[in-house]
């Protein structure tokens, strides 16, 4: 029986190689991205002395926000991998070394997660308000509730990650 359980057991630890191929996938979803960064900056760069002030505000707006995302992909695939799947070996490595590997544990990179979605709903909802013309009001009130929903949901993973934290140290003294 005993060797029954750790074969199970073994079977387990073993499926989360399985999120190798989540993590593969996000690589892939972030090259296509970058291709996709380019056009548009093409397109920009392409069109720099026809746009006008507001519009080249919307561009780099634009712009600003596929950064975050990309950002956003590469923290949740490095954290991710290095939370369930397995610690990279460069880390430990003082010349290739990555400054944030190994620091970014569930609870803090939810944090992460909920300020770079907050940041990402900032940027549209404030496209959406340089071009208020060309939206109804209903949908403007619709979008910039869903934006404090956002900011709702980071102030309280912030305040239950803390509130778990003080109550993790107070569990150890």
């Amino acid at each position: 029986m005993k060797s029954l359980e750790l074969l199970i057991e073994r079977i387990i630890l073993s499926s989360r190689w399985i999120l190798v191929v989540f993590y593969i996938g996000l690589v892939a979803a972030l090259a296509v991205y970058a291709v996709s960064f380019g056009y548009k900056f093409l397109k920009i760069a392409a069109g720099v002395f026809e746009l006008d002030e507001a519009e080249m505000i919307l561009a780099m707006l634009g712009l600003i926000d596929a950064a975050l995302v990309a950002s956003l992909i590469v923290m949740v695939m490095i954290s991710g991998y290095e939370n369930f799947v397995s610690r990279f070996d460069e880390a430990s490595e003082a010349d290739n070394e990555v400054s944030f590997l190994g620091k970014l544990d569930s609870g803090s990179l939810k944090i992460k997660v909920a300020s770079s979605i907050v940041a990402i709903s900032s940027i549209h909802l404030l496209q959406v308000f340089l071009n208020a013309d060309k939206y109804a009001d209903a949908k403007i009130m619709w979008l910039t509730f869903m934006h404090l929903a956002f900011v709702a949901s980071a102030v309280m993973l912030g305040f239950l990650e803390k509130l778990m934290s003080v109550t993790s140290k107070n569990d150890e003294g």
